[in-house]
């Protein structure tokens, strides 16, 4: 079930809302406040369900098994050893379903390849968001293990925290610190209501109006990039790519947000205008804001950081975009993608206090970083690595066709024109700098609703003509 489908907006949210702020509440007043977050954990669950039923056990045992190291981890702190041996074990069984269901035929696919042995793959469907529940099991047990947080002794909190549906497919990725309060003392409030409509109308309209038409001619140029395509609409391809992936992504986020708000949960934000950065760097303080702060906490500080020398600085921002870029699927093009990003990290980290690297202005800053993240974003569109030199070489003129299927005039039409700039404007902070000057303003106040209206309604309307189009982080 994704949150841009009509079952989901007609009758998922709606009964949602209608059991929650109506029954949960009820009962709350003669049973306990928890009996809310029980609620939203059989919500959850039934969200997780719909995909299927088959994995349910799976998450039912990884929740066990993180709830019962967090216990022990807690009871336990004053004898190190056996804490520290817990969270060994913890990490390591996250990490291992993780292997199991996402990276085993990969990884028996290469073993044969190199030693000519005959491992068999297996028949394995990914379960539903497994990256990013394999992560926030990590995450529980160890901000326990640093003392950032408690153990939580209900197990049914500690899987309402893991399960919760509005981040439980793609994220944002909630740190068990940051969501532990929350369990207990977060309060519903018109405000916080009225936000997460303001938020989720933003999120459809970035995914079904934006995106979705964008991901068409994506699509369509990619498929068609095998057989016959001339150089520029190789560049058309990738800058809709470009576009596309933002707003389907930062579209769900905002989603999630929003859902979590109606429910009076906050989530961090996992975007601020990413192509509007100046360097690999800054991008990645503005591009999947938790997943890169998740690695930063997580891997690249306890593997030293910065702190040890600038060889192993590398190596470990080596290490931390090589994990990156096979977090996000099992398949060279996304090792080569997550690595040509730490590349430039490196370089960046080497160059960035030389005078001359200061000197140059900022907007040739802003198009070299958009060349590199467009670059980039080939190897992660592609089917596989042969498909992505394939790509590049076309867009860099080093591969031409000796018939031409489709050529950019056919492709470059007004609506994609139109929508390209549409795409470019609103993924820059161009129109909210002049909202935020106009603060208080009764008439901009009740131009924005008027205006959500219109999206909203939009929004329906390309939902009920469209096709089933998952987000794109789903597959991962």
């Amino acid at each position: 079930m994704v949150f841009s489908s009509q079952i989901f907006i007609f009758v998922f949210l709606p009964i949602a809302l209608i059991i929650y702020f109506l029954i949960a509440n009820l009962l709350s007043k003669f049973l306990s406040q928890s009996i809310k977050n029980y609620i939203l954990l059989l919500l959850s669950l039934l969200f997780y369900c719909w995909s299927g039923i088959n994995y349910i056990t799976l998450l039912l045992i990884s929740i066990f098994i993180n709830y019962i190291c967090g216990i022990i981890i807690d009871n336990f702190k004053n004898k190190g050893t056996l804490s520290k041996l817990t969270l060994i074990i913890g990490v390591l069984f996250n990490l291992l379903i993780l292997f199991y269901y996402k990276y085993f035929n990969f990884s028996a696919s290469i073993i044969n390849n190199i030693f000519n042995s005959a491992i068999s793959l297996r028949d394995i469907i990914l379960p539903l968001g497994i990256s990013f529940i394999t992560f926030q099991g990590i995450s529980y047990i160890v901000d326990i293990y640093r003392g950032d947080a408690v153990s939580n002794k209900n197990p049914l909190e500690t899987a309402l925290y893991i399960t919760f549906f509005p981040k439980l497919v793609s994220g944002p990725i909630i740190k068990y610190k940051d969501f532990a309060s929350q369990l207990k003392n977060r309060k519903e409030s018109l405000k916080y209501f009225s936000y997460g409509i303001e938020r989720i109308i933003i999120g459809l309209s970035k995914k079904v109006i934006i995106s979705d038409i964008l991901g068409e001619t994506v699509d369509n140029i990619f498929t068609l990039s095998k057989s016959g395509i001339d150089t520029p609409t190789a560049w058309i391809g990738i800058i809709c790519y470009t576009l596309q992936i933002y707003f389907d992504f930062s579209g769900y986020t905002d989603t999630a947000i929003g859902l979590g708000s109606l429910f009076g949960f906050k989530f961090i934000e996992n975007f601020n205008y990413p192509y509007i950065s100046k360097s690999i760097t800054e991008f990645w303080r503005r591009w999947h804001i938790s997943l890169s702060t998740w690695f930063k906490e997580y891997l690249y500080i306890p593997l030293g950081g910065n702190r040890k020398g600038k060889f192993r600085t590398y190596l470990n921002l080596f290490i931390v975009f090589f994990s990156t870029g096979i977090w996000h699927g099992a398949s060279f093009n996304f090792i080569v993608w997550g690595l040509w990003h730490g590349l430039f990290m490196i370089i960046e980290r080497m160059i960035m206090k030389k005078d001359w690297y200061i000197k140059i202005p900022n907007f040739i800053k802003l198009i070299f970083t958009l060349f590199i993240i467009m670059i980039g974003w080939v190897f992660f569109r592609a089917n596989g690595l042969k498909d992505a030199i394939n790509y590049l070489s076309i867009m860099f003129g080093l591969k031409s066709f000796d018939f031409i299927t489709f050529n950019y005039r056919y492709l470059l039409s007004t609506k994609l024109i139109i929508w390209v700039i549409l795409g470019v404007i609103f993924s820059t902070p161009f129109i909210n700098n002049i909202l935020n000057k106009f603060n208080n303003n009764i008439i901009l106040e009740f131009a924005q609703t008027i205006t959500l209206g219109i999206l909203f309604i939009l929004s329906i309307i390309f939902i009920v003509n469209s096709t089933y189009s998952p987000f794109i982080y789903f597959q991962f």
